[in-house]
């Protein structure tokens, strides 16, 4: 089942306290969350635990995982590039391109800027 992932500041959340809790047993707990989606449950009015519907923790956890892969994606592509970058240095005629490239005549793309009002 689909499920658009919904994240809310614990403070925006619905709260009880743990007495509540004991109190309610786990199916009065079960009933809260069926109506509010989440419940953070306090101690002494702090934040204690979140209880959320197992479907929502899947549903973080799976865009978690798709976050990591992007992120993953994106590293081996600069991984890759760098990697050319270094064999193209390290090759035979690297040090004749290198002097070739320095012997000649500068190419500027662009207007020059210097000093320090610029």
């Amino acid at each position: 089942m689909a499920m658009t992932l919904k994240l809310e500041a614990i403070e925006d959340l619905p709260r009880t306290p743990a007495s509540d809790v004991k109190k309610l047993g786990w199916r009065g707990v079960m009933r809260a969350i069926g109506r509010t989606g989440k419940v953070v449950v306090t101690n002494h009015n702090e934040p204690e635990a979140v209880i959320i519907p197992a479907e929502e923790y899947d549903a973080m956890i799976r865009a978690l995982h798709e976050a990591g892969a992007k992120n993953d994606s994106a590293l081996d592509d600069l991984r890759h590039r760098f990697d050319e970058r270094l064999a193209s240095l390290q090759a035979a005629d690297a040090g004749d391109r290198l002097r070739a490239l320095m012997q000649g005549p500068a190419r500027l793309r662009g207007k020059v800027k210097a000093g320090a009002s610029h």
